[in-house]
């Protein structure tokens, strides 16, 4: 048989174009897409029967943007999710309407630039930070540019009022599965039974290439678990038995998950049998039922008997079903202003404000020389830079390019049905078509982008301003201009701030992680496996593990940019990896010395070995050195 030819390997695309061809996988959202389908559509029929077409086109865009921020979770994490942007937008609104009425273009411009300042500052949080302080200033320029016969008090009620009939939909509404048990915490319910089912799967993985992805898998989860039962609440603790059900069955998870971790840093395979448990136990929750027998896997090893005592601990947390602990660090005030102020703040801050800034003095400018023609809309042109200069949607090329392809396509898309459709009855039934797609539309920027404007134009025509998407497509491509060319100017301080800032918290994190479990039970006469101490543990450990996936994430979106602008985080994704290895480390080094007291040799020295190399790699990417965790490092450790 002769050899097959030899083929040349396919050329890899660059980052920047992979990413804008990727989109997010997963079965269809069929809650979220009832609740589109029911939220800006009646509305703006409903004002249209009032005859308050204006309020409804408000009210209407509101529930668009509510819309896209309503992400599976729980009720009670949606109440946050959607909640504090709608805040934010009415703020928003409010500020615009006067600005607009009463100040100057220069003015107008100076106005919404500090806005965009302060929301650029904020979005440095986290994502329910950056959600709001994106409706900020998409709902600025709005009330700014959008003439309506409604004062700015009026507006904002309107805004509030559409997202908050969104909001309520998610809290009235069941979703699948909700008939089991009580329909308010199926969101809850499956979070955590998907933590058991990540649990089970790093255990098939142990051993394998797979393990690192699982064990990645298994942060998501535990992180979705913690956000979908920590939210606003009136009382301090939960209040039902099936809530506080819910809380000792996520706590139960915690020590399986450190046993799993362990037994996959090990590296050798544990057999099928230590994964059926956690299956079992996933099932149990998502189905609200007793656990049954769990079967015990061998206790031939510290990781081993970890894993065994875990599932006795679990199947008597689930008889009780007590618990409330959610071992989440709460942040205080100050810990937000130095998030806000600090370096990747301050960068973020400065570039969403020259932005939003540059794009609001162009729009004034083609507005009062009456490029427009009749056209008095010229928000669209900053509310479309907003999008653009979010980095959390994905690196600056990619946002581009798929915001000018979705504009593109939804603008065709929208000359073809305005010239088919009644007005407004078909224009109304658009809107409510497209509100039920962005939950779809919300896994790749290009097709969100191409829904949205479907959306807004058709509230814009019904409002009473005629065909505009030629305008638009116009208005798309100078504000693409913009924020690639803001971009990539050179600002105050050291690029890559905001990658360099979630790194830095990430490895503070790991560094206190470290500490604690190196200095806990040191012979000061405290039993081993003391409740508080593994509670401390547990709690650090979370955090350890949230913000390292929050850096690993940052690091990620800005290799994907440009050369120009992926040179300056060079090296932060190895640190990263470095510091998750350290984690991993940190856990099977806990797990170790609950079971036998003290750390080996092997545990010493992969210890000293991974901070040596941090140490090196950290100076290289420009990070401060944080106290050194290796003065409790057991001395025999530098032995090797």
């Amino acid at each position: 048989m002769s050899p097959r030819p030899h083929r040349p390997a396919r050329a890899a695309l660059p980052p920047w174009i992979a990413h804008a061809l990727r989109a997010q996988r997963g079965p269809v959202p069929w809650s979220a897409v009832a609740r589109g389908a029911l939220s800006a559509g009646p509305l703006l029929l409903a004002a249209v029967l009032a005859d308050r077409t204006s309020l409804g086109v408000v009210a209407a865009i509101a529930a668009m943007l509510a819309g896209i921020n309503d992400r599976p979770g729980s009720r009670r994490s949606s109440v946050k999710r959607l909640g504090a942007p709608a805040l934010a937008g009415a703020a928003g609104l409010l500020v615009g309407t006067y600005a607009g009425d009463h100040a100057g273009p220069v003015a107008l411009t100076a106005v919404l630039t500090g806005l965009g300042l302060l929301a650029g500052g904020i979005s440095a949080v986290g994502p329910v930070a950056s959600g709001a302080g994106t409706q900020l200033l998409v709902a600025a320029a709005i009330g700014a540019g959008m003439p309506l016969p409604e004062d700015g008090p009026t507006r904002a009620l309107a805004f509030l009022a559409g997202a908050g009939w969104l909001l309520t939909l998610r809290l009235a509404l069941p979703t699948p599965g909700a008939m089991t048990g009580d329909f308010r915490f199926d969101g809850e319910r499956d979070a955590v039974a998907g933590v058991y089912d990540a649990i089970a799967a790093l255990l098939d993985a142990a051993g394998t290439r797979h393990a690192t992805a699982r064990r990645a898998a298994l942060t998501a989860a535990l992180d979705d678990a913690q956000d979908a039962l920590d939210g606003p609440r009136l009382r301090r603790f939960a209040s039902s038995a099936a809530e506080r059900r819910l809380h000792g069955q996520y706590a139960a998870a915690l020590p399986l998950a450190e046993a799993a971790t362990a037994l996959a840093w090990a590296g050798e395979p544990v057999g099928a049998r230590a994964g059926e448990g956690p299956r079992r136990l996933a099932a149990a929750v998502r189905e609200n039922t007793p656990t049954g027998p769990l079967p015990a896997p061998s206790r031939s090893a510290p990781a081993l008997r970890a894993l065994d005592d875990a599932l006795l601990r679990a199947a008597d947390a689930f008889d009780r079903g007590a618990g409330h602990d959610l071992h989440t660090r709460r942040r205080g005030t100050r810990d937000l202003l130095r998030t806000v102020l600090g370096a990747g703040g301050r960068e973020y801050g400065l570039r969403v404000a020259l932005c939003f800034g540059t794009s609001v003095a162009l729009a004034q400018a083609l507005h009062h020389t009456h490029w427009y023609g009749r056209h008095e809309h010229w928000y669209w042109l900053p509310a479309t830079a907003v999008f653009l200069v979010k980095p959390d949607l994905g690196p600056l090329v990619s946002r581009v390019l798929c915001r000018a392809a979705g504009t593109v396509a939804g603008a065709l898309l929208f000359a073809g049905f305005a010239a088919l459709l009644p007005r407004p009855a078909g224009l109304v039934a658009l809107v409510a078509v497209c509100g039920a797609l962005i939950p779809v539309a919300t896994r790749h920027f290009a097709a969100l982008t191409a829904v949205v404007t479907v959306l807004v134009l058709s509230l814009v025509m019904v409002g009473g301003e005629p065909q505009a998407s030629a305008g638009r497509l116009v208005e798309t491509l100078l504000a693409c201009g913009i924020v690639l060319f803001v971009g990539h100017l050179p600002m105050p301080g050291e690029r890559g701030g905001q990658v360099r800032a979630r790194l830095a918290t990430a490895a503070d994190a790991a560094h206190a992680y470290l500490t604690h479990v190196l200095a806990e039970r040191d012979g000061a006469g405290a039993p081993l496996g003391r409740d508080d101490d593994r509670a401390a543990r547990w709690t650090l450990r979370r955090e350890a593990y949230r913000t390292l996936a929050e850096a690993r994430a940052a690091s990620a979106r800005a290799a994907a940019e440009l050369p120009a602008l992926a040179r300056h985080t060079e090296g932060t994704d190895e640190v990263a990896a470095l510091l998750e290895r350290l984690v991993d480390t940190t856990t099977a080094c806990a797990v170790h010395r609950d079971d036998t007291g003290r750390l080996d040799a092997a545990h010493r020295e992969r210890l000293a070995e991974l901070l040596d190399e941090l140490a090196v790699r950290r100076g290289r990417v420009g990070l401060p050195a944080p106290p050194a965790p290796s003065a409790a490092l057991p001395e025999p450790s530098r032995a090797g």
